[in-house]
């Protein structure tokens, strides 16, 4: 019986080895994917989702006066639920238009002053009232990036006709900065990018004679629902009547010219 006993338990023994042996030639599983799903949850919970709406600034005279006339200003910028967002667009606002904001009362002449003037030169220059405005308005966001649109319009008083003029800024809401063009694209991509953007709009820029080697990238940029769209200022590259021209460089064209992290999510096309 005893040896009995001792039998059971040398083979309860060894089961029980073989049990642990094998769970330990088990390959682990690999955890790496549920880290990678966790770290993009947790990316995707800290970038907010846009909400703005278009307000006015308020400023103390909509009107400042010098000794050549008065500047009317009407200035509008967004409220959105990113402060650095409006911080960064007020701080531009009164870069631009630092006299609508001064505080210094030697700057400004009493409006009844300019008035007086104005009226003894009205049979002369009828206009005498210059005008300066902006407007800042929310595009659209796409993940990590949001687009907003600065607008502004400038007519010196007696002038033929205004200066017009529309900036795209993007944010990285990630990084919590503005982005450049040379922010997104890779290293030593810039010239094949102007190539490509010739190529793209070869017509256009042949009817209004414009040589390859004369184009240049602007800057001022946005992502459009097919492609990336470069903005040039009034008379750059076409007469002020055709206002800002816009070339589109399509998303294909510019796959391994930007980094991945700024390109659009794409569908895989079919190859033609």
């Amino acid at each position: 019986m005893q040896h009995l006993k001792s039998n059971l338990l040398t083979t309860t023994t060894i089961a029980l080895t073989t049990v642990l042996m094998l769970s330990a030639c088990q390959p682990k599983q690999d955890a790496a994917p549920q880290v990678e799903v966790e770290q993009s949850q947790t990316q995707a919970a800290t970038i907010p989702v846009i909400q703005a709406k278009v307000v006015p600034v308020e400023l103390k005279q909509q009107q400042r006066c010098d000794e050549e006339g008065c500047t009317e200003y009407d200035i509008q910028t967004v409220n959105t639920n990113v402060p650095w967002i409006n911080a960064y667009f007020m701080q531009r606002i009164k870069k631009a238009d630092p006299i609508a904001f001064s505080e210094d009362a030697a700057s400004t002449v009493s409006a009844s002053s300019a008035s007086s003037a104005s009226e003894a030169n009205s049979t002369e220059e009828p206009n005498r009232l210059s005008l300066s405005s902006t407007y800042v308005r929310y595009i659209g966001q796409h993940g990590r990036l949001a687009t907003f649109s600065m607008q502004s319009y400038s007519y010196p008083a007696g002038a033929a006709h205004g200066m017009h003029h529309q900036e795209f800024v993007t944010f990285d809401l990630n990084s919590k900065k503005r982005l450049a063009l040379q922010d997104i694209l890779l290293p030593n991509s810039e010239a094949k990018l102007v190539q490509e953007l010739f190529n793209h709009n070869y017509n256009w820029l042949n009817e209004h004679d414009i040589q390859r080697d004369k184009l240049q990238l602007s800057d001022n940029f946005y992502y459009g629902a097919n492609g990336l769209v470069f903005v040039y200022p009034l008379y750059e590259l076409a007469s002020y009547a055709e206002g800002m021209p816009e070339l589109e460089l399509p998303y294909y064209a510019v796959d391994k010219l930007i980094k991945a992290e700024y390109l659009p999510s794409l569908p895989n096309y079919p190859a033609q």
